[in-house]
């Protein structure tokens, strides 16, 4: 009996780590949302955007922001009798195919021609609609202003500056929204990097938390970090109570901003996962890549852990001119506490490739599910 005991004991101790560490092995699972997918496979009116935020207006409704977006019509899987505006939103009811609905919303001149859903009120340049936040007075959404450099170049523009667009009649069509544009005071934009804020907003204790990225341009190389700021709910476009996270304080000025994380995207997200009591940044690595990437955090200030690949957008092996971007995760569409629905967007540098293939320039979804810990180590 003694030697049975023995022999279990010691059998206990050499093996049963190994099988708890088998049974709890951290995971994370992807799959594909095609039914999602199609919510914006139009052909006819909007047929494409990039960007691809999301908040919610109320109980199972969604506001979609687009940047960049076609508006015509698709013929065998071709962009036909299209033009490309600057932004369009879109007003999504109930949160889940086949029962969801998406309605699109662009602007139009006097004699009826597309154009963007919001421009600019000093009439420079045009606007990319980022995040925004729904405070007691009203939805504020981030707008990057934006300007051509070189019209023959895929990237031949540049940021010149950040707003925020106000508006109080929300709950109205947003044919008669009115929109109230007060210009951000904490950009900075230069040959050598850019500081901007927009690119998520998080809600929590009574104050909105704005992400923003800081960018350094060294030889050529440009370095994009993770940088934080913070209002209270009712005074998001009261500039003067911004405060600026830096080193376990919150400051007053914007260019003491700590970099929270690197290689990041001037597009991304962050949510809380109940199920791993943590926040997950995700987004694309460097901004374009096939890596869809995430890290977690115990607090939104960080610190934040190294990132670790969720997905590898498959279009790129399609053709050497595919890149992917955008990627950023969909909290308010996201039900359950473990899981995170993403999106990202696939995107050609030759234009009539884009053109062409109508399958590109839209969002793709995907499910993220998480168990417990399962960021803390790289994927196999």
């Amino acid at each position: 009996m003694n030697l049975k005991k023995h022999i279990l004991k010691i059998f206990c101790l050499l093996f049963l780590p190994l099988i708890i560490a088998c049974v709890s092995q951290p995971e994370i699972r992807v799959e594909l949302l095609p039914r999602y997918d199609a919510l914006f496979n139009n052909e006819k009116g909007w047929t494409g955007g990039d960007s691809v935020y999301s908040l919610a207006l109320a109980d199972n409704v969604i506001l979609w922001l687009f940047g960049d977006t076609w508006v015509g019509e698709i013929r065998d899987g071709r962009h036909v009798n299209a033009t490309i505006i600057n932004n369009s939103i879109a007003i999504q009811r109930e949160l889940f195919p086949p029962g969801a609905t998406v309605e699109f919303y662009s602007g139009k001149t006097p004699d009826g021609t597309p154009q963007a859903f919001i421009l600019p009120a000093d009439s420079n340049g045009w606007f990319w609609i980022y995040h925004g936040a729904l405070s007691p007075d009203g939805l504020y959404l981030f707008l990057m202003q934006i300007d051509r450099t070189d019209a023959a170049l895929s990237f031949g523009f540049e940021v010149i500056g950040t707003w925020l667009g106000h508006i109080a009649n929300f709950r109205d069509p947003p044919a008669r929204w009115r929109i109230v544009q007060h210009k951000i005071p904490w950009s900075s934009f230069s040959s050598t990097g850019e500081t901007f804020f927009g690119s998520w907003v998080l809600k929590k204790d009574g104050f909105f938390f704005i992400y923003g990225i800081a960018e350094e341009v060294v030889n050529g190389v440009h370095k994009k970090f993770m940088i934080l700021a913070r209002a209270p709910e009712t005074g998001l476009a009261h500039f003067d109570q911004w405060r600026f996270y830096t080193k376990g304080q919150w400051k007053a000025d914007f260019t003491r901003a700590e970099h929270l994380c690197g290689n990041m995207a001037n597009e991304y997200s962050v949510s809380f996962i109940a199920a791993l009591e943590k926040y997950v940044a995700v987004y694309t690595e460097n901004g374009i890549s096939k890596n869809i990437v995430a890290r977690v955090a115990p607090n939104p200030w960080g610190p934040w852990s190294k990132p670790v690949i969720l997905f590898q957008c498959p279009e790129v092996s399609r053709n050497e001119t595919i890149y992917c971007y955008a990627a950023k995760g969909h909290p308010d569409i996201s039900i359950k506490p473990y899981e995170l629905i993403v999106s990202y967007v696939a995107n050609s540098t030759d234009f009539e490739k884009m053109a062409e293939d109508a399958s590109l320039y839209r969002p793709r979804f995907l499910r993220v599910r998480f168990s417990k810990d399962a960021l803390d180590k790289p994927l196999k």
